[in-house]
């Protein structure tokens, strides 16, 4: 420990402390709504405010690296070669961490052409000479060499940079067997891989210490090393110039010329303002309070205090209890159900200023059931789950208001947060109590979940009163009762034949085999089909075929570099290749829905993934419903393994024509789209009369596909590269029948401008209903990162539009066939499926037209597309 007498200087190795907490922390979960990453800062601050708190320094500085040109690449260009890539996600960390030290008032030091562990061992020096005890803070072993008795090295452990492993010359000594100022020496023998500095091979630690201990120094060792028998003799006689080298460059300096007194790094109170400026960019509202108050201020009233509210003591109730618990129906109740086994276990329950839990039994479920089923508002976090138990309980789940999860997703749609305790700390500045699971005996509670409910309730109030309105409708008013809707599709599940899949399986299993047979006879002999390793092997080494794109791991073999290599090549191993390859992935989706069937009612129950995208879309899981290939041959034998249960009668689908054209029709308000559309005549074939110049009736199959792929290209940003390449056509071709659709469809073209422009202007894209997506890329100086933005900014009005009418129809059917039998099964891509029972048909019809056409009011009508039959391929319409 430092002496209390002495003052104690901190030095800090920013880069590495920061790069270690960058790993050490998830990289999703800190993210600012520019779209920022911020692990690295966050960790780095978290545990620099610890080091304040426990090690009490007087005096304080940070140390960075300039850039890598230093004095030891000039010596050794291949210092430090080889490592990997700087993480996309660590770009830009350090500038806004040295922003925030210095809103501290921490002195920030850096040296062109030094390392910062020169500037530690400098300022090292001078605290000691001048009677500090010395706190270095560093991830490179290198720093060891600086311990003596007034300097100690702190180290991050295995645990990462919370926990800090203290090396004074005792622990140095118990640890490497030599004292500190030799460490440099060992490090020279063995090398550092990090450094890119290789040692003499088979000599490690052990064997370097055993010479040290044996010569009493580096320089004896060499001296001596024609005496030193055997191959690592041999190998060190061959290898002395890089051990020479290696000791040249490890040695830090300590003497050179750091613009800075020591007095000048007293540890002074922080730049409140400054402090809070640049910790809102970041968004660190919990670390604010603890910064302030590390840093000898006061936390901003009102503002993240260091003391959180705690939550209130928990009430056990009863049945008859808890009943009466509920006696004001406007009043928001959070609920937390624990569940085992798909079916609640405990419920937690609270209001702003109490929390009550109650063991689940008969009793409490007669109990509750009435309020659940009621208008009465409720707020849970990650509810789907929670209110698929009570529907599996035979309690009715109605009046959500809020779910905290889906409201920080739909807030924060690029990088949402993933649980409660992250939502808490984001949006409450607080600490979710949590209990650490590799402790035996934890020293720390969790919450109860009673308590959950408590900080579900706060922190969905939290983050809804931060949405702009139209987020705040999009979350209320449409995720809300989507959600509902999910949840019963989701218990309701849909009848899958596994006969029908295994036999389809095998098919596709013998199909396989039979390719693979043809493949081999076109090279000689068996290989893995499935091994990028191997195949990269056949493809450019044996048949010299052109390389494809470089990888770390070779010349790409994914599916559509091979698809353009068949193309260019016409080999015909590439097309048993991908032949087989499409069988193979066509039995694993097989297998995959054919193991998802339930054995206790051969139902297979998907998860609707509600906060999956960006856009608004849905997606699935477990299986994952929308890879189902689409109008293909396979694709119709998979379909019709989907069958009508026992009890119903058939299966009612129904589908959005051409959504996303007639939601662009609507945005750019073009009169010939527009147009087309209102006279119900077919879109394609109009455009393609309007391209090429011909009558409608002229537009050939070929004409019609190739404006058919334009015009949904152009709601991608597609270009004429890309068009070219998809219609298998020149590019100078593709790029005048874009020339001749913007011509004639000016508007389209203006509002595909002007909606790129507006969201760089405002930062995010909007939809029809108020959905936004954020897009900080499209101010980005990376062109390629700026040009992916431009391209998604086209596109997510128009699908997180189309996600949103899929929506607001989906949860209006399921409350209309709520007083019938019928049941909503299904949504995949603009696609709902229905269970209809008997006697309904013409009822659930009505129903869903009713709802899916009025689920927007467009400029054009919405066009919706139904059949029937007793199973999903039959019912195709």
């Amino acid at each position: 420990m430092t002496d209390p007498t002495k003052p104690t200087l901190l030095i800090v190795d920013g880069h590495s402390l920061a790069f270690r907490a960058f790993f050490a922390l998830p990289v999703d979960t800190f993210v600012n709504a520019q779209g920022q990453h911020t692990n690295g800062i966050h960790g780095f601050l978290s545990m620099f405010i610890n080091l304040l708190k426990n090690e009490k320094p007087t005096h304080v500085a940070v140390a960075f690296d300039v850039s890598d040109k230093t004095f030891r690449k000039e010596e050794y260009p291949d210092y430090k070669e080889g490592r990997d890539a700087t993480p996309a996600e660590f770009k830009g960390q350090i500038p806004l961490l040295k922003q925030a030290l210095e809103a501290m008032n921490i002195t920030v030091l850096e040296k062109d052409g030094f390392e910062a562990d020169d500037i530690l061992a400098t300022l090292a020096k001078r605290g000691s000479a001048a009677g500090y005890d010395v706190l270095v803070v560093s991830g490179d072993r290198d720093a060891i060499q600086l311990v003596n008795d007034e300097v100690t090295l702190l180290y991050p452990s295995v645990q990462g940079v919370s926990k800090l492993k203290r090396y004074d010359p005792a622990a140095v000594e118990e640890r490497y067997g030599i004292p500190p100022e030799q460490y440099p020496d060992v490090a020279a023998l063995v090398g550092e891989k990090a450094d890119n500095l290789p040692g003499v091979p088979k000599v490690g630690e052990k064997t370097a210490v055993k010479w040290l201990t044996q010569f009493g120094s580096l320089d004896a060792i060499l001296a001596g090393a024609d005496g030193i028998k055997g191959v690592v003799g041999q190998n060190l006689r061959d290898h002395i110039d890089d051990v020479r080298r290696n000791r040249r460059l490890n040695r830090l300096l300590d003497d050179i010329e750091v613009p800075v007194e020591l007095d000048q790094l007293e540890l002074v109170a922080a730049d409140e303002k400054a402090v809070r400026d640049i910790f809102s960019e970041l968004e660190f509202r919990s670390l604010l309070g603890r910064v302030l108050t590390a840093m000898g201020g006061e936390a901003p009233a009102g503002e993240s205090a260091p003391e959180q509210p705690a939550a209130p003591a928990v009430e056990e109730l009863d049945a008859e209890t808890l009943a009466g618990w509920f006696a004001d129906p406007e009043r928001p109740v959070g609920v937390t159900v624990v569940i085992e086994g798909g079916l609640p276990v405990r419920l937690g329950l609270a209001t702003a200023d109490a929390a009550v839990e109650a063991a689940w039994s008969d009793e409490v479920r007669g109990a509750v059931a009435p309020w659940f089923a009621s208008d009465a508002p409720k707020v849970l976090c990650d509810a789907k789950t929670q209110v698929k138990a009570l529907i599996r309980a035979g309690v009715e789940v109605r009046g959500l208001a809020n779910d905290a999860l889906i409201a920080g997703w739909v807030a924060r749609p690029a990088f949402p947060d993933k649980t409660l305790a992250h939502l808490v700390d984001r949006y409450l500045g607080e600490k979710l109590p949590e209990a650490d699971p590799a402790q035996l005996v934890p020293e720390t509670d969790g919450a109860t979940p009673g308590q959950l409910s408590w900080y579900a309730l706060r922190v969905a109030d939290a983050i809804t009163a931060e949405l702009p309105e139209g987020s705040r409708r999009i979350l209320l008013d449409i995720e809300m009762p989507t959600l509902l809707a999910l949840a019963d599709m989701e218990v309701a599940g849909v009848t899958v034949s596994h006969e029908k899949l295994s036999t389809f399986s095998a098919e596709l299993g013998d199909r396989a085999a039979g390719i693979a047979l043809f493949a081999y006879d076109e090279i000689g002999r068996e290989v893995n089909l499935g091994s990028p390793k191997q195949l990269q092997q056949v493809l450019f080494e044996e048949l010299e075929l052109p390389k494809t794109r470089k990888t770390k791991t070779g010349y790409t073999t994914d599916a559509a570099a091979l698809a353009d290599l068949q193309a260019k090549t016409g080999h015909p191993f590439l097309e048993h290749l991908l032949r087989h390859r499409e069988a193979t992935k066509l039995k694993q989706i097989i297998d995959g829905l054919d193991a998802a069937i339930s054995p206790d009612d051969a139902r297979v129950h998907t998860t609707y993934l509600q906060t999956g995208s960006q856009t608004g879309r849905l997606s699935s899981t477990d299986p994952n419903l929308q890879n189902i290939p689409v109008r293909t041959e396979e694709s119709k034998r998979i379909r019709a393994a989907f069958e009508v249960g026992a009890g119903f009668d058939t299966l009612l689908t129904a589908d959005y024509s051409q959504i996303e054209m007639r939601i662009m029709a609507h945005l750019s308000e073009d009169p010939g789209l527009v147009a087309a559309f209102n006279a119900g005549e077919d879109l394609h074939r109009f455009v393609g009369a309007q391209v090429f110049g011909v009558d409608p009736a002229d537009v050939t199959p070929e004409m019609r596909s190739k404006v058919k792929a334009m015009s949904y290209g152009l709601v991608y940003g597609l270009s004429a590269f890309g068009l070219a390449k998809q219609l298998g056509i020149e590019q100078k071709e593709a790029k005048q029948l874009m020339m001749g659709y913007f011509e004639r469809f000016g508007a389209v073209r203006d509002y595909l401008r002007a909606s790129v422009e507006k969201a760089k202007e405002a930062g995010y894209t909007e939809t029809i209903f108020g959905r936004r997506r954020p897009f900080p890329d499209l101010t980005s100086p990376n062109r390629v990162l700026r040009e992916n933005a431009e391209r998604a900014a086209l596109n997510a009005p128009i699908q997180g539009s189309a996600a949103d009418i899929m929506k607001i129809a989906l949860f209006g059917i399921a409350d209309d066939l709520r007083p019938l039998r019928s049941r909503l099964l299904l949504q995949i891509h603009d696609e709902v499926v229905v269970e209809v029972a008997p006697g309904e048909a013409d009822d659930v019809e009505r129903i869903v037209s009713d709802r899916m056409q009025g689920a927007a009011q467009l400029t054009v009508p919405l066009s919706v597309q139904m059949g029937h039959g007793r199973d999903w391929n039959d019912a195709a319409h």
